[in-house]
């Protein structure tokens, strides 16, 4: 999906795996694009590369055996892969902010929360410690927390989950980003909790204009927030465009099972559809389309031929050949 008024295009980005003397990839011709005060849902089962790629933005790939192989990240008009070291680690928290799967893993437990999120300020700008702190106060404020003065000095294993959540957001936010990375950020949360941080994800972009793109393996989180979609299986894109249109005529016969396998498709009192099979691993992926091994409609060229992904409607995308007679 293009935006006229953009503020990242990734093209083309392939991260590469080194284990035991094998080469493979963790993600492959991946390509979109987000504007300006959007919300990008990131969807697709766990192992589909979702995390893989947004770590790869920010060149923090879990692991020194894998490495951007080729591609461009071009974000606000520069090259984030053509950066020196230094250059990228000034970028992260100022430019981009992420918010990590499982807060309770990402908060230090022996410095408080405000001691945390004062130090992504200072980290980034040239600003006294009370003016940190001050302002610390301010962004815990802002993210729900309350009596944000007194909550600043406790620590991660005072704070629930939800807490938790929240003080995460508030350190992503410290340097005033354009983008923030939002992976999975609502899980192991309560159903009242996750309605709770997905309003504020939308409060804070309408009130600053943040650009988001959100991973998430629950369409229903999709369907509520974001703008647009970009479907992932295998390490590739195989479906991307608006999210009405994605939702209700998807051209991708996986992302029809993941609609399909939502509570809101089923029937009462019957059980809910799934997709046969297993998601393909890392380092042994089936030829031409992943997703042949479990899809129905599969003919003999989704095993032969990797799909390209092709335009089926105006900014709407997605790579299956069974479909093309659709568009």
């Amino acid at each position: 999906m293009t935006s006229q008024n953009g503020l990242l295009r990734v093209e083309n980005l392939a991260v590469r795996a080194q284990m035991g003397g094998r080469i493979f990839y963790i993600v492959e011709q991946t390509s979109f694009s987000l504007g300006r005060g959007e919300i990008l849902g990131l969807v697709g089962e766990s192992g589909s590369g979702k995390s893989v790629t947004c770590r790869a933005l920010l060149r923090l790939l879990p692991g020194a055996n894998l490495s951007i192989a080729e591609g461009q990240v071009i974000f606000d008009g520069r090259d984030f892969t053509a950066m020196s070291e230094p250059e990228i680690r000034a970028e992260r928290g100022s430019s981009i902010g992420m918010i990590f799967q499982n807060p309770a893993s990402h908060l230090d437990p022996v410095m408080t929360i405000g001691d945390q999120v004062a130090e992504a300020i200072t980290r980034h700008r040239d600003v006294s410690k009370k003016e940190a702190w001050d302002q610390t106060i301010d962004l815990l404020r802002q993210v729900g927390i309350p009596d944000p003065t007194r909550r600043a000095r406790q620590y991660a294993h005072e704070f629930s989950g939800g807490m938790k959540q929240r003080a995460m957001i508030a350190a992503a936010l410290a340097c005033d980003p354009k983008l923030l990375i939002a992976d999975e950020p609502t899980t192991a949360l309560d159903v009242t909790v996750q309605a709770q941080i997905l309003k504020l994800l939308m409060e804070l972009r309408d009130k600053r204009g943040l650009s988001i793109i959100l991973v998430t393996h629950d369409l229903g989180v999709v369907a509520q927030v974001c703008d647009s979609i970009a479907v992932m299986y295998g390490g590739r894109i195989v479906e991307r465009g608006p999210k009405r249109d994605v939702l209700k005529a998807p051209f991708h016969p996986y992302t029809a099972r993941l609609i399909a396998c939502q509570p809101a498709h089923g029937t009462s009192g019957e059980l809910l559809p799934s997709i046969q099979g297993q998601p393909p691993s890392a380092g042994n992926m089936p030829e031409g389309c992943r997703f042949h091994p479990r899809c129905d409609l599969a003919v003999a060229a989704c095993r032969e031929k990797v799909p390209s992904l092709t335009e089926r409607a105006p900014t709407h995308l997605a790579a299956c050949p069974v479909t093309e007679a659709r568009a």
